[in-house]
């Protein structure tokens, strides 16, 4: 029901997204206002990630995903009828505020209903659904557009409400009661538990990785790879889109595989496999730079190379996608955990924020392969955390 829910929400999301600075630029706005609706969104989302894990431990995973789903909805219907910029950007922010709600809400509630043996790969169809509904979205976004520059907000508006209905009628208030029951005895103050999670060194190599994941995935290769096509490979824009694809096919290909790793080998091979091929991929992409540089950009060398670095990329996806979450909820071990979880989702928020500014400055001062090649040094720092943090699957004796 939760990888359902993700589908909806990103079906959705890639439906409006690519509209959304359009709309804003028939205010009259200039780029940068334009680009501001979007950031205010992740602003929000960022600002408010601790607020949202104390409320789903107050009032419970379920009460506070359906809330966070139906407030982004409610914005975004409203936001299709926006008569100004600032109206718009408004909302926007409010948007941002229930979508930290679902997200938190919804990672708790994943890693408490499921078994150590079970997270990871749990974890990857939770990812599957985000990844095929983002997928899914632009293609159809093409057509809404067509249709009305202010359809893609209805349109976002209904897969959030059929999100909230599926949330509300299937995932059982019984089952979570009785599971609450099981694990509520010696549970720690939520701020002591959260201290005692960052003292842990599985836990600083979770955030480490969702920081690298939100930093260039989310961040540097959205921002940088488009323009790097078009202006460093000299290529046409259907080259990025291509690339992009490559990578989603990748992640898709392996996100079962990279859960099912992390459920029988261990959370800290699966996160090994991850970090390696984050840092690895964003070299090639340096590298793919430095080919079209001495090669010139009539040979083919930069555009594979560039392919590849997709590939590995989204290979390491797959594995980033559910070890680091899979680790978390081991380290919860079934309790309420929204602070815990807030932390580590505000880590990619973090990267997401800061990585299209880093690497924008570089490609400005620089190039495009220094910006590369920066992503691909911090993507080394969480393999050294995650080569110093203990196992934290529990294993059965049949794994063992």
């Amino acid at each position: 029901m939760l990888a359902t829910i993700a589908f909806f929400v990103a079906l959705g999301f890639g439906i409006l997204i690519p509209s959304l600075p359009i709309f804003a630029s028939t205010f009259g706005v200039n780029a940068f206002q334009a680009g501001m609706v979007i950031s205010v969104f992740a602003l929000v989302r960022f600002v408010t990630s601790p607020l949202s894990g104390s409320l789903v431990n107050r009032l419970g995973e379920r009460i506070v995903l359906s809330s966070g789903l139906l407030i982004v909805a409610l914005s975004s219907l409203v936001a299709g009828f926006s008569q100004s910029y600032l109206q718009l950007l408004l909302l926007r922010g409010a948007g941002g505020l229930g979508s930290s709600m679902f997200t938190v809400s919804a990672m708790a509630l994943l890693l408490r209903v499921t078994t150590s043996q079970q997270r990871g790969r749990a974890s990857s169809a939770f990812q599957g659904g985000f990844l095929f509904g983002g997928v899914a979205g632009p293609a159809v976004g093409g057509l809404v557009v067509a249709w009305s520059i202010r359809a893609p907000f209805f349109v976002y508006a209904v897969t959030l409400l059929v999100a909230t209905a599926v949330s509300l009628v299937f995932l059982s208030r019984v089952r979570l009661h009785d599971r609450e029951e099981q694990v509520s005895s010696g549970q720690a103050s939520k701020r002591e538990e959260l201290r005692a999670a960052l003292k842990d060194k599985a836990y600083q190599a979770a955030l480490g990785s969702n920081l690298i994941t939100g930093f260039v995935i989310f961040g540097l290769r959205s921002s940088i790879v488009p323009l790097f096509v078009v202006e460093g490979l000299q290529r046409g824009a259907s080259l990025s889109g291509i690339g992009f694809l490559v990578a989603a096919g990748a992640q898709a290909i392996f996100l079962l595989p990279a859960g099912r790793m992390a459920d029988l080998r261990g959370r800290r091979p699966a996160l090994l496999f991850g970090t390696i091929s984050s840092a690895f991929g964003m070299a090639l992409l340096a590298f793919s730079d430095l080919a079209t540089n001495i090669l010139g950009t009539a040979g083919l060398a930069g555009v594979i190379l560039f392919l590849v670095a997709m590939a590995v990329q989204g290979f390491g996806g797959a594995f980033m996608g559910s070890a680091p979450a899979a680790l978390v909820g081991d380290i919860m071990g079934g309790r309420k955990g929204g602070v815990v979880i807030a932390t580590f989702q505000m880590m990619s928020d973090v990267g997401a924020i800061v990585g299209p500014l880093i690497a924008g400055l570089l490609v400005d001062a620089f190039d495009f392969d220094w910006a590369f090649a920066a992503g691909a040094a911090l993507a080394l720092i969480p393999i050294f955390l995650v080569l110093r943090m203990r196992e934290t699957l529990v294993r059965t004796g049949a794994q063992a």
